[in-house]
This record gives structure tokens, sequence and C-alpha cells, in this order.
């Protein structure tokens, strides 16, 4: 998948002696209050908040230039100092008009998927403006949601709570959801902004239980859920006014989303299993694969990586010739301890993959795309992470994260190049 580097962002050089104040509106300081500020349509104890995962759209990015003697080189294809960690910051990003959440809910004996839509009810929206700011109190949207293409134009109303226009797809599969809920949730259903829509939102906590997956590959299980805990989600939406006859559609090409970012552990992983006398020795080895080259995962492709000519190879080299690369090389492994409220700001790297693999706490993960990619949206996708879990980095990408907590975080790093 071929990656661009975005023409209209900007990178800001900083000529010495200027130092850059971090702690000035600190980009990832304003993402986690955007965060703060995302409601969903029920009370909190209705959803398992841990497994709630963010998109927020953005269409620029500033990034500051390199530091030292080369402060004046903007070209990040030429930034080739790896040493340099100044060119890997970023300075702002700018909000699209949508955001999307996906998690689990639940509400008595039921526990399932639900997905979330949001779009800006403001008069700078595209829509809005569009439409000469007369939207009313619902818009439509249409949505498909990996290869399910909802049939009909699906109904988004107006949250006067949130200023937003917002739908909260719920894949409840008994007959009295609203009985079920707290008066936020009731009123949520009576506006129409949560529904049922088992063709939208598809699975159920059952399908991935322990027991019955033993020497299966995950990849095959359930394939179309919405939770699935290793295959991306992709999500395409166009948002319409109520009589469907303005749009905005990304010009025609719908807007594509994708819930895709590389996260495994005890419960994200390819196989599970049990080992008699693991590589001669003796006992039971319970034995889970999360990330692998091997056997049946030979063309999975999950741990290499796209060269583009700009980007250095694991020999430390360019090629004119794009390339691919099937393997994670490590240059360094650093352990690094959190402190409450310290978060490794919103970067990327251009050239390397990397591994934040969580020892011990709790941290929001955030992940985005410094690079264009053809086949969707640049989003933060953010989600949390905790003990035994980990995120593969890839390169181009953006990433950070945040310690939440009032406790020490331990973290494990390691990839190579840049």
């Amino acid at each position: 998948m071929p990656m661009q580097i975005a023409a209209n962002d900007r990178v800001f050089a900083v000529q010495p002696p200027a130092t850059i104040a971090y702690r000035i509106n600190n980009p990832l300081s304003r993402l986690m209050s955007l965060l703060e500020q995302m409601d969903l349509s029920a009370e909190r104890e209705f959803y398992l908040l841990n497994s709630v995962q963010y998109l927020i759209a953005y269409d620029y990015l500033e990034l500051y230039g390199p530091s030292g003697e080369q402060w004046n080189n903007l070209d990040a294809r030429t930034q080739d100092n790896k040493e340099d960690f100044q060119k890997q910051n970023i300075r702002d990003f700018r909000c699209t008009d949508a955001w999307l959440a996906r998690g689990w809910a639940t509400a008595g004996d039921w526990t399932g998927p639900f997905l979330h839509l949001s779009y800006r009810a403001g008069p700078d929206s595209k829509l809005s403006r569009a439409a000469n700011h007369q939207l009313g109190p619902f818009i439509k949207a249409y949505v498909k949601v990996g290869s399910v293409a909802a049939a009909d134009l699906l109904t988004v109303p107006y949250n006067p709570e949130t200023d937003r226009y917002e739908l909260e797809i719920w894949s409840f599969t008994g007959n009295d959801l609203r009985s079920r809920l707290d008066r936020k949730g009731q009123a949520a259903i009576d506006r129409g902004g949560i529904v049922v829509r088992t063709d939208i939102t598809q699975g159920s906590v059952s399908d991935f239980a322990r027991e019955g997956l033993d020497n299966r590959d995950l990849r095959t299980v359930a394939p179309g859920h919405t939770m699935h805990p290793i295959l991306p989600l992709e999500i395409e939406v166009a948002w319409t006014n109520a009589s469907a006859n303005i749009w905005d559609s990304n010009g025609g090409k719908n807007y594509r989303y994708a819930f895709n970012m590389v996260f495994r552990g005890w419960n994200n992983f390819l196989k599970v299993g049990v080992s008699e006398s693991p590589h001669g020795g003796f006992g039971f080895l319970h034995y889970r694969n999360v990330l692998s080259n091997y056997f049946e995962f030979k063309e999975s492709q999950e741990l290499g990586r796209e060269i583009a000519p700009w980007m250095f190879n694991a020999n430390g080299t360019k090629s004119v010739t794009p390339g691919r690369e099937r393997f994670l090389a490590v240059d360094y492994m650093d352990l690094h301890i959190l402190k409450p409220e310290c978060g490794i700001g919103i970067h990327r790297h251009r050239d390397n993959q990397e591994i934040f693999f969580m020892m011990e706490g709790t941290g929001v993960m955030v992940l985005g795309d410094w690079c264009e990619l053809s086949s969707r949206e640049r989003c933060f996708e953010i989600r949390t992470m905790e003990s035994g879990s980990f995120t593969l980095l890839k390169p181009g990408q953006l990433h950070a994260l945040f310690n939440v907590t009032d406790e020490d975080l331990s973290l494990l790093m390691f990839g190579g190049y840049d």
C-alpha cells in the first residue's frame, strides 16, 4: 500500500538557538481534551470502557523541522539524521467533521458490539456550508461496515448535549433494550440516537471465547465481527441532508475509515493452543501466536514493511527502487517508566517499525497516519493498552502514549531504522 507524503502539511523551521516550548498548546494534550469531550449515547456503566476505540479524522498536520545545523532542511525525504528527534515531533493538527467509535456495550445479561458515528453540527462543517446552514434536527448517512452496506440511509439525529449529529448502532439481540438502559440511554433511543441494526454491527461476545479456539487461525473466526480482535474494520460513510439532495461525500468517493491498529496480547492473537513437551522439554505450554511469518502465517505480511525510495532499509541504505522487507529488524530495545500524567508526544518515524509493549499499568495509545494512503482517511486511532498488550507501529505512522492513571506505567520499546 504505497505511502505519499501529504503535500498540504507544513513543516516549521526552528532556527537555533531557538527552542520549542512543548508544554504550550501540546498536540497530545489537545487530543486528550478532545477525547474527554466525546460522549457515548448511554451512561458509562453500559460500556466496557477499556474496549472502546476512537477514530478522530484530520486533514492537516504541522511538524517541526530538524535541529542543529540542518534546521532549514524541511524536506522529509532528505532528513536522514536518525539521531535528531525534533524533526519527528508534531506541532499541530486540524480535525475534520467526523469521528467514530466502536466497542463493547452491555445491558443486563447482554454484551455485544456497538458503532458510534458523529458529525459536527456547527456552521463550519462541510455539509452545513453546502446546505446553506439549513440542516434541521437530523441528517442522514450512507454507511457500509466491512462488506455490508445498509440498504437504506440511516437517520442521524442532532444531540443538543454535544452539539453534534450522532448515531449509535448496537447489535442487541433482544426486544427490550430501552427498558434496560438509564435515562440518558432512553432519551437517545427516543430521539433515534441509539438504534439496533444487527446487519451493520455484527457478532457476539461468545464468538471469541477461549474454549474451542485451539489451533484455529483466528482470522477465519467470525471475520465480519464488528469487534474482531485482530482483523481491521473498514467503514465507509457519506453524509447528506434530510432530503438527501446535498452531500458531503468526499467528492463522490465517500469517506473511508479503518480501525486497523496492530494490537496484540492475551486476547488479540493469531492462534492459541497447548504444546506438550515444548522443544523437547516436559510438561504443558499454553501458547499464543501474536505476530508471525511462519507456517500458515507466511502470507500475513504484518511484520514486513513497504520501503519507499526515501526510506532507509534494514542495512541503513536507500534504493531508488521501492521494495519490501518481510521482517522486523531491531536497532534498539528500551525500558521506560512513564510517571503519572506523563505522555510520549505525538510524533512520527519516517522509516521505522517499533513495538510498544505494556509491561505494567494502563495507558492511552494513539496511532495515526503521517503519510497519506489512498485506502483511508487520516485519523487518530485511540484505544486503551493494558499490561500484556502491545502495538506494532508501522513506517509513516504517528504515535503517542499517555499515562492517564496515578500509578507508574512500565513500557518495553524496540524497533529500528529511524
